[in-house]
Order: structure tokens, then sequence, then C-alpha cells
């Protein structure tokens, strides 16, 4: 992979352990591994970080729009716990929300966010789509878009895509590679078919890859093979 501009998307879990919604060890390593990728790689790096460790599911008991809404306040929490440590650890960082959140983090503006990208700036994006019904997935293709990326990384805790699950089915077989079109003939569950779809028309290419294995990222935007490539 050769790429100048990147979009990760990270989830929330990767702030998080089992007893806390957001940990300092997990917090740490998350900003060590994207602080030893941009230091080394002439890269110029956007993130889109779930919520699902402060807000999971809807509940019974909550109307879907409230509770998306809830989710994507919760993306803001983890992009400004995120970004604050970034820049302790000497990593330039700055927050952009989809909006509603004014005077805590700075509403989307392209125009703002290229020229501090392009200045060596790792942004943020938090908020979601700033509509329901959108995953953060769909967020971060959007996004991706939006800023022009040469690729989507997804980060998960398995080593790419497959076609079972491979901590349920031990004769999964893992793809190197697929097509767009073949991710969405499948069904594959790794990401929602909107961003293939996304993606597809718009020739962003994605890869899937094991966040928690140490040097992944630094590996990837080094051009190393890792994880599985989803292209047109």
């Amino acid at each position: 992979m050769s790429a100048k501009r990147v979009l990760l998307k990270l989830s929330g879990e990767s702030l998080c352990d089992d007893s806390s919604s957001i940990s300092e060890g997990s917090l740490l390593r998350t900003v060590n591994e994207i602080k030893s990728a941009v230091s080394c790689n002439e890269v110029q790096l956007a993130i889109v970080v779930g919520g699902g460790n402060i807000w999971r599911g809807t509940g019974k008991f909550i109307e879907r729009i409230t509770a998306d809404n809830m989710g994507m306040l919760a993306t803001v929490v983890n992009s400004l716990a995120l970004g604050d440590v970034l820049t302790k650890m000497g990593v330039k960082s700055s927050v952009f929300s989809a909006g509603g959140v004014s005077g805590f983090v700075e509403d989307f503006d392209k125009k703002k966010v290229i020229d501090y990208i392009e200045c060596g700036n790792v942004i943020i994006f938090a908020g979601g789509t700033g509509k329901p019904f959108c995953t953060t997935d769909t967020s971060a293709a959007l996004r991706a878009i939006e800023i022009e990326a040469d690729v989507l990384l997804k980060a998960t805790q398995v080593d790419g895509v497959y076609n079972a699950d491979p901590k349920k089915d031990k004769n999964a077989v893992k793809y190197d590679s697929l097509t767009f079109k073949e991710a969405l003939d499948k069904h594959l569950k790794i990401m929602d078919a909107e961003v293939f779809s996304l993606c597809m028309h718009t020739n962003t290419s994605i890869i899937v890859f094991d966040f928690y294995k140490d040097g992944n990222l630094r590996k990837i935007l080094k051009g190393e093979k890792i994880g599985t490539i989803v292209e047109v």
C-alpha cells in the first residue's frame, strides 16, 4: 500500500479494558501505536473512533433516535480523550465533530480539516454523521471520501476478513484480498454493506487488520501487506 492520506477507524474498545469505559492502559497503548506509526511514516492521518465502550446498544426502553444521539455523544467523549493524550505525547491533534457540541470541539469544516491535516495534525472526527441510523463505520467511510483519503483502515481484533467467524469456526478461511462486489455478494459482516458500497463507488480501498498486534499500524503505513484488502 502506498498512501499519503489515511483514515483509521477505531472501535471504542481500543480505549478500554473489561473494567472501565476508558482505561489508562488501553488509551496509552492506542496513542503509542498511533504515535509510532505517524513518526515513522510521512502520512496524513485522520481517525474516527466509535463509542461502544461507553454506550452499548439501544435498550428496550430508549427510543432508537435518542439512543443513536447518545452513541454520537459517546464518540465525542472518546475523541476528546484520544486527542488530549495524543497532544500530551507530542502528537499534534485536532478534534472535529459533525455538529451540535460547539464549545467542546470544532464543527466539521472540510477546508479547515484539510489545512490542519496538511500541516501535520492528526485529525479526529467525532459525532458520527450527526444523524441517527448510521454507524461509525459509515461515518468513517463518509469522512474518508470527504477528505479524499487513499485508504480506509478498519482496526479490529482479528487479522483480516474470514468466510466465517474464526473465533467460532476453526475451519474459517482468511481472504488476503477481496473486491467490493465479492464482499457484498458474500454478505461479509466485518463492515456495513453501505460502507462497501460507498467505497466501491469512490474507489477508496479498505484494509481490515488486527490493531491489537503491536506495530501492525506502523507496518501497514510502511507498505507491508497485513490483513485483508478490499478494493475495486
